[in-house]
């Protein structure tokens, strides 16, 4: 199929690396035109100059952006996505964003009789490159069923929850949960350390028991080697997401005590300068107060 990639990232840039592998054809926009020509060339793709352009060719466009503000200037710009999106096409947006902004550009996109799923994932960059990431969707099932085999050159498991807005929605609440268990990871690991045990044992001991959980397996290195290796999720999205669920939980009355204490633990580490840091750095911060 032909794919664009809108969004070049270390999420984007991997997810394009399983199409290209998967044999699709693939276009990369991203703001950056630098890093969209190193993907491209890595990836044996080419470059587009606009989201307008990526999108003008493709059957399928795979959006993976930072932010709300980054997600809706792309599709709405002069030159954006909306503009250049293809009668028939399906936008697969992977960006963690709130459910009301995939809501409001869902109609833009229809209009030019395309559309829009929210499909955004559950995973890290190694589990993109395995290709065992979790998609949460939320919109069309005829517009998923197209779109999935450009879905399953990277993910493992497809959910349909849903109309828009519902993939976004489960990724908050799921992100809800990684943060406070990430919080939990590094708190119990670090009281360790301070108690005298040898870090790499008391890892040891959590993968192995009843808190092994995926997450606490594939972090394992981020954990015992805090900053020797790239980033996968920093701590300024996490505080970005974070707000997204705060948002969340306001709008529906929902009471989240261990979800408060995550932001307020990741805000003062990023006031301490880990903002570009890992997650799992929250372990560092708490390893060195």
């Amino acid at each position: 199929m032909r794919v664009a990639l809108i969004g070049a990232g270390r999420m984007g840039s991997a997810m394009g690396g399983r199409i290209a592998e998967a044999g699709h054809d693939l276009v990369v926009f991203n703001r950056t035109r630098r890093r969209a020509a190193e993907v491209a060339e890595r990836l044996g793709g080419r470059v587009a100059e606009t989201a307008r352009e990526a999108a003008e060719s493709a059957e399928v466009c795979v959006v993976s952006l930072a932010d709300d503000a980054a997600v809706t200037a792309t599709y709405l710009a002069d030159d954006g996505l909306v503009v250049g999106v293809q009668p028939g096409a399906v936008v697969c947006d992977t960006s963690t964003v709130a459910p009301a902004t995939v809501r409001s550009l869902a109609p833009l996109v229809a209009q030019q009789g395309a559309t829009l799923l929210d499909t955004p994932v559950s995973g890290s960059v190694s589990t993109v490159e395995s290709g065992t990431l979790t998609v949460m969707v939320g919109g069309d099932q005829t517009a998923l069923d197209h779109a999935r085999l450009v879905l399953s050159a990277f993910a493992k498991s497809i959910f349909h929850l849903g109309d828009v807005g519902a993939g976004a929605t489960m990724k908050l609440v799921v992100n809800s949960l990684l943060g406070s268990l990430n919080v939990a990871v590094s708190e119990a690991l670090v009281l360790a350390e301070k108690a005298g045990l040898d870090r790499e044992i008391v890892y040891d001991i959590f993968e192995s028991g009843a808190a092994g959980a995926p997450y606490v397996k594939y972090k394992r290195t981020a954990f015992l080697q805090p900053g020797e290796i790239p980033v996968a999720f920093s701590l300024a999205l996490v505080a970005k997401d974070q707000e997204l669920i705060y948002d969340l939980a306001q709008q529906t009355g929902t009471r989240m005590d261990q979800a408060e204490a995550s932001r307020q633990l990741v805000s003062e580490a990023i006031e301490a300068g880990l903002a570009e840091r890992d997650i799992s750095e929250v372990a560092s911060f708490l390893r060195h107060e």
